[in-house]
């Protein structure tokens, strides 16, 4: 019986199926609304369980699935026995008895491994505190989309917290052969050992503390709030830490003069980014966002091998 396939960040996967999936949610972007549109999903069940709240994740992976054929089964684990303390290693096991792939959306990374490790199917992380793949797939889909197809050597800037959107980047990084600087103010940036993994696969990562020294040059700028869910209580002290972070528009023409502004969304105007960027002729961000559509699509089917 052949391993069920996982992604639980762009660890796993190679530099040639991370280019197939790219090429496949390009794809799949172009077929959307046509009468013939495959759907390889046919007769099949995906679980889409939500431990965090979401927009564009749920409404991404149900219409995905939906439009591929499937049936989308959307659950919020409060609802479920796991709300009332069933184990992870038995949900996973019943889960696998009854769809063909789960899409989880958690807090703890540990999470997803112990599903993977027991469902017996394909298991998606469509979000942890550590790695968010999915929107990895539509940021990458976008700036190909502005390259001509090309990756390899384009400079991209992070400006913000090292979060699991810019652990992924890093490992996007070391996959795709992009040039990452990551801006990161002192004790908030990426998880070393995510950095040392990516550079031990040959990724070209530069970690400082100068915004504008990121975005100096760079083809991309990018960026997240500074408080991401389960981080609320930090609020104020992640303001304070981040003040004079805004990607604005100062920094957006330090950048090349054909750059574009990424932002995986919701954004707070004024805190992270200035309305001029987001808003402005750089963003690419509505683009990006209807990208984690298509890009799911390509996910989904590289998982189930559809």
């Amino acid at each position: 019986m052949t391993a069920p396939r996982h992604l639980l960040s762009l660890f796993d996967l190679e530099r040639d199926a991370l280019a197939e999936v790219l090429d496949r949610g390009a794809w799949w972007r172009q077929q959307r609304g046509r009468p013939d549109a495959p759907r390889p999903c046919a007769g099949r069940s995906v679980a889409i369980v939500f431990e965090k709240p979401s927009t564009r994740t749920r409404l991404s992976f149900e219409v995905a699935v939906h439009e591929m054929g499937g049936h989308p089964l959307v659950v919020q684990a409060r609802d479920t026995q796991l709300g009332r303390g069933e184990t992870l290693e038995d949900t996973a096991r019943t889960f696998g008895a009854y769809v063909h792939a789960l899409v989880l959306r958690t807090h703890a990374h540990q999470r997803l491994e112990i599903l993977a490790a027991h469902a017996g199917i394909p298991v998606v992380n469509a979000l942890s505190d550590d790695f968010h793949p999915c929107q990895l797939v539509a940021d990458l889909m976008t700036v190909r989309a502005h390259t001509g197809g090309r990756l390899e050597g384009v400079r991209v800037a992070w400006v913000g917290d090292g979060n699991n959107v810019a652990h992924d980047w890093i490992a996007a990084a070391a996959r795709t052969g992009i040039e990452l600087v990551l801006a990161c103010p002192p004790g908030y940036e990426p998880a070393a050992h995510v950095v040392d993994r990516a550079r031990s696969l040959g990724a070209r990562v530069e970690l400082v503390t100068d915004p504008d020294a990121a975005c100096r040059g760079a083809d991309v700028v990018t960026t997240d709030v500074w408080a991401s869910m389960g981080q609320e209580a930090e609020a104020e002290a992640r303001r304070r830490a981040f003040e004079g972070w805004t990607v604005d528009a100062h920094r957006m023409r330090l950048a090349a003069p054909h750059a574009i502004f990424l932002h995986c969304l919701p954004a707070h105007r004024g805190e992270e980014v200035a309305a001029e960027v987001i808003d402005g002729p750089w963003s690419r961000v509505w683009e990006q966002a209807e990208n984690r559509l298509h890009g799911q699509k390509a996910i989904l089917e590289h998982v189930m091998r559809l």
